[in-house]
């Protein structure tokens, strides 16, 4: 985050660190309720059956925590990014795919009491918004890895991933015969790993940068000259 004070790169380190827990506590959430949810078959029930019964409130609040958590992520690698990599689609990209898993979330909690028709239309809809979205950011956010000097060796495994999870979200959606559970299960796992992989990548990016910038000349206002010797 090139030209930001020393504060605001605590600011972003700190959010980041926050990405990374969110992320980790919705994984640990959803594994622990393939456990706890015994009424329900791992290989045919959806994620998004667990939101109702026994934990459901659980699991609604892990979707907002992964909401946040994927738009923050957008926003940060935006601001991290330089020059022709600097892109604001995946960022925005990213925010709306959060925005349509915390509508699921939400809209489980309510709707299917007080408008049970409207309920499964808002849920199919925003559902797919958050898939959609979220693997096309992926995508485009990994081809811009590969404008940039300093993520280029992120690129290939980013964009493979990428693609791997796109591909597999379209199968899940095309084979019907398929058991619906675990196929959603495993797209959900790969764009969570994704995730992870570059939120990871950037936390260890913005604890790198201040050692970097020491030496560069730049910033200069906030890094005191050293000493050298005659």
């Amino acid at each position: 985050m090139q030209g930001m004070s020393v504060a605001a790169q605590r600011v972003w380190r700190t959010l980041v660190m926050g990405v990374l827990v969110g992320l980790l506590v919705f994984l640990a959430c959803a594994s622990w309720l393939q456990y706890a949810r015994a009424d329900l078959d791992f290989l045919r029930a959806t994620l998004s059956l667990y939101l109702h019964g026994p934990h459901g409130l659980l699991l609604r609040i892990a979707y907002c925590v992964l909401a946040v958590a994927i738009a923050l992520l957008g926003w940060a690698l935006y601001s991290e990014l330089r020059g022709a990599a600097r892109r604001g689609l995946p960022a925005v990209l990213f925010s709306m795919a959060g925005l349509g898993l915390a509508a699921v979330a939400i809209g489980d909690s309510w709707l299917p009491q007080y408008a049970p028709l409207l309920a499964p239309l808002v849920h199919g809809l925003a559902a797919q918004t958050a898939f959609l979205c979220v693997t096309v950011a992926m995508l485009l956010q990994a081809w811009c890895f590969s404008r940039d000097s300093r993520w280029r060796a992120l690129h290939r495994w980013a964009w493979w991933w990428a693609w791997l999870t796109f591909a597999g979200l379209w199968l899940h959606v095309l084979w019907r015969e398929s058991p619906r559970g675990l196929g959603q299960k495993l797209v959900i796992v790969m764009v969570v790993g994704w995730l992870l992989m570059v939120a990871l990548a950037l936390w260890r990016r913005l604890h790198k940068e201040p050692a970097e910038t020491t030496g560069s000349g730049h910033n200069g206002s906030h890094i005191q000259p050293r000493e050298t010797s005659p």
